[in-house]
């Protein structure tokens, strides 16, 4: 018996929305209820909300159109569904990646949020509780009146973002976040057991990551030595100098280093040395300056650096002598902002910060 009144209430609700909107639930034809699919990506992790939009066409919405306290398909037409690339968590509870059916249970006070393991029902019609995935409670707020149900992302960073449904007057966000640095940390071995393996900048790069992301020093040092392997380079060597300073083996890290300056050009010390001031390590960075201007004296970044050191002792005078001299023999590119340099330390301003 119940089973027939569901059927009788979904036929019914078919043919209402046929009636109403001209629509048919069988033709291939457009719909009251636009459809929409949209993306986010988090890091490493891609979600995707496929829905049909519903719109407020004068009507109340909820606790009317939508009555509080019964589950309801967050959208129209068939099911809304979300798809995660990767497990996340979802108000901080945990959900396997996969693509779910997104419903909702709206109140005045707290809304429930479903993700069911069916995705592929018409709606809520069918909906079983006892294919739940995960239900997380959250709060409805007050918003901008949306004629058209709408899904949002807000606030994306690498590690989570905030899915808002807004329709009509309300808002209503749950928070996804994801493990970028676990994630990008499996995607590397993976990626480097492909064609990445055999180029010496893949390794370094993946080295960089884990560095600058604080992640496995260990595993930084064995991908730059992995990449000194294919061919050994100023920045490889610089970069397993960083993991070995992480690794508190500074000696090693010393000797690596000074290996790295042997080889570097001109511009690539310079570059590697501003790196250092921008890190705030501003004696390491006057070395590096130091062994530059004495290999490539006559160079324009030696006339660069021989201002930035005398500005750090406030010799501004001398300063700005060298910085023009670095204007003078600089290529075109890179005249204006060299001069730009010369303004502010004519201004007694301190360029190394």
């Amino acid at each position: 018996m119940k089973r027939s009144l569901l059927l009788l209430l979904f036929a019914v609700s078919l043919l209402a929305a046929t009636c109403a909107y001209g629509q048919s639930a069988i033709l291939d034809l457009p719909r009251q209820s636009q459809h929409a699919v949209v993306m986010q990506r988090v890091g490493m992790t891609d979600i995707t909300i496929n829905y049909h939009r519903p719109l407020v066409n004068k009507r109340k919405v909820f606790g009317t159109l939508e009555p509080y306290g019964k589950v309801w398909r967050a959208g129209a037409n068939e099911n809304t569904t979300i798809q995660f690339s990767t497990p996340v968590t979802v108000e901080g509870k945990p959900l396997d990646k996969g693509i779910y059916g997104l419903h909702m249970i709206p109140t005045e006070k707290d809304w429930t949020v479903i993700f069911s393991k069916n995705a592929t029902s018409w709606g809520s019609f069918t909906y079983d509780q006892a294919e739940d995935a995960l239900r997380v409670t959250v709060h409805p707020q007050t918003a901008e009146m949306r004629e058209a149900l709408t899904y949002d992302f807000d606030d994306p960073t690498l590690n989570a973002v905030t899915v808002t449904l807004r329709w009509d007057k309300i808002a209503v966000p749950f928070k996804v976040e994801a493990n970028t640095a676990e994630l990008v940390q499996a995607s590397l071995h993976n990626q480097l057991r492909g064609r990445a393996k055999y180029e010496w900048s893949t390794w370094d790069e993946a080295a960089g990551y884990l560095l600058d992301h604080k992640l496995s020093a260990e595993e930084a040092l064995n991908d730059a030595e992995e990449s000194i392997q294919v061919e050994q380079r100023f920045e490889n060597l610089v970069t397993k100098a960083r993991a070995l300073d992480a690794l508190n083996r500074q000696e090693e890290a010393a000797t690596t280093r000074s290996k790295a300056v042997e080889m570097g050009t001109a511009i690539q010390l310079h570059v590697y040395g501003r790196q250092l001031q921008i890190a705030g390590k501003q004696e390491e960075a006057f070395h590096v300056f130091r062994d530059n201007i004495k290999r490539n004296p006559a160079h324009w970044v030696a006339h660069n650096e021989q201002a930035r050191m005398a500005c750090a002792q406030k010799d501004f005078d001398g300063a700005v002598k060298e910085m023009k001299l670095a204007v003078a023999s600089a290529p075109d590119p890179q005249k204006s902002g060299l001069e730009g340099l010369v303004r502010r330390l004519e201004a007694k301003e301190d360029i190394n910060k």
